[in-house]
């Protein structure tokens, strides 16, 4: 008998991709332009890291864990205003003087995804991969920067 394992994020990626594809179907039919197809690494994705999304005046900022992952197995993207994430993680292989109990973390290809907006420098774009935490920082435009108006008091 083959050992499955239960993988409950690979359910919420199948539960995104359905909802991905019924939105993408009906913005077809009333002629909202859409991309001619899912990623294909998208696809074959079986986790994603967790990822926090924040911003100062000057940057956006993206940090992403991967522990485990070395820099070379992480690869970064930015097309058409969507910054990519994806990769794989490895599982230990089982040897005969070491079993395994319990099996946790997730392995194989992870794919991540975000929208940002399109006034940015995109050849400013800088990553710096530490301690398992992959940090992408993304600066603004100087035409999306907040200006500050000086109000004079007469």
């Amino acid at each position: 008998m083959t050992l499955v394992r239960f993988n409950p994020v690979r359910d919420l990626l199948d539960v995104e991709r359905e909802f991905n594809k019924m939105f993408n179907t009906l913005g077809s039919r009333f002629g909202i332009a859409h991309k001619d197809a899912i990623d294909e690494e998208y696809d074959n994705a079986v986790w994603m890291p967790l990822t926090d999304i924040s911003e100062d005046k000057d940057n956006f900022y993206l940090k992403a864990d991967l522990p485990g992952i070395k820099k070379e197995d992480v690869k970064i993207s930015y097309t058409d205003g969507a910054i990519s994430i994806s990769g794989e993680r490895n599982q230990e292989k089982e040897t005969k003087d070491k079993k395994f109990h319990r099996i946790e973390r997730s392995y194989g290809k992870y794919y991540r995804s975000f929208n940002i907006p399109t006034e940015i420098k995109e050849d400013k774009i800088y990553a710096d991969f530490k301690n398992g935490q992959l940090t992408i920082t993304i600066p603004k435009a100087e035409e999306v920067k907040p200006k500050e108006i000086d109000i004079k008091v007469s």
